[in-house]
């Protein structure tokens, strides 16, 4: 048996992509996200046999994860990779019409539910025979630059680096890395409508490029490629021509 991933997000975009290139390079994998649907599709698609294990999971809710490592365990005796993708958002709003709700449930799954998922893996990765394993949070642009009217998504973005540091801090005693690969205009679902404008600081719309996800998916194995004495610590991978150095 290859390496053993467990991948949030996956039913979709990044999580999915990743999902499948794990897959054909001989990890198992078990794939978390919230809609089941999804999560089947993905099943269908990858025709893995017992190779993927799909959990439904809300990142958010501790009772959730901590069934996605049981079964993790269960499944597979052990976790090698765990890739923090699982993300969302809040309406793109001036900051005062934004609701207590909508803050907590960004800050509930991007960053709660990375530390739930961190705290479970590192359970494992500390005691396991060979012990150690490697962590990835997917940061995205948003931990450097914000967007106009993303204040929840920015702020637990940039929260994100933090709990990354602290990982691979904490982790480094128990041969557990840690890193962060940071996203702009990877082409997915969420980034299908940027070809048509997206908003910028000074309130124009303009198109934006964006690029293969692939390429995100290569970037993880990439990482995860090496030797536990060796880490990513950073990462940005983003389309070209994008605004992002020297934007407003």
């Amino acid at each position: 048996m290859g390496k053993v991933a467990v991948v949030t997000g996956a039913g979709t975009g990044i999580g999915k992509q990743t999902t499948l290139r794990l897959l054909e390079n001989n990890y198992s994998v078990v794939a978390a996200g919230r809609r089941a649907s999804r999560l089947e599709e993905l099943d269908d698609e990858a025709k893995a046999g017992n190779q993927l294990v799909v959990v439904p999971t809300d990142v958010g809710k501790e009772s959730d994860v901590v069934r996605l490592f049981d079964v993790t365990v269960s499944a597979f005796g052990r976790i090698d990779l765990l890739f923090n993708n699982a993300g969302t958002g809040a309406p793109p709003v001036p900051m005062e019409e934004l609701t207590v709700s909508q803050w907590e449930g960004v800050v509930a799954t991007n960053l709660t539910g990375a530390f739930l998922c961190t705290r479970a893996a590192m359970k494992v990765m500390k005691y396991q025979s060979p012990r150690g394993g490697r962590i990835i949070n997917n940061g995205s642009i948003s931990a450097h630059v914000p967007r106009p009217f993303s204040a929840p998504y920015t702020a637990t973005k940039h929260a994100l680096t933090g709990l990354t540091k602290s990982t691979a801090l904490d982790g480094r005693e128990f041969d557990i890395v840690c890193g962060q690969i940071d996203i702009g205009n990877a082409g997915t679902d969420m980034t299908s409508k940027m070809g048509e404008g997206a908003l910028q600081p000074n309130g124009e719309r303009k198109p934006e490029p964006t690029f293969d996800v692939d390429a995100v998916a290569k970037a993880i194995l990439y990482m995860d490629g090496l030797p536990l004495d060796a880490n990513v610590q950073f990462l940005t991978i983003l389309a070209s021509k994008m605004p992002y150095t020297g934007r407003g």
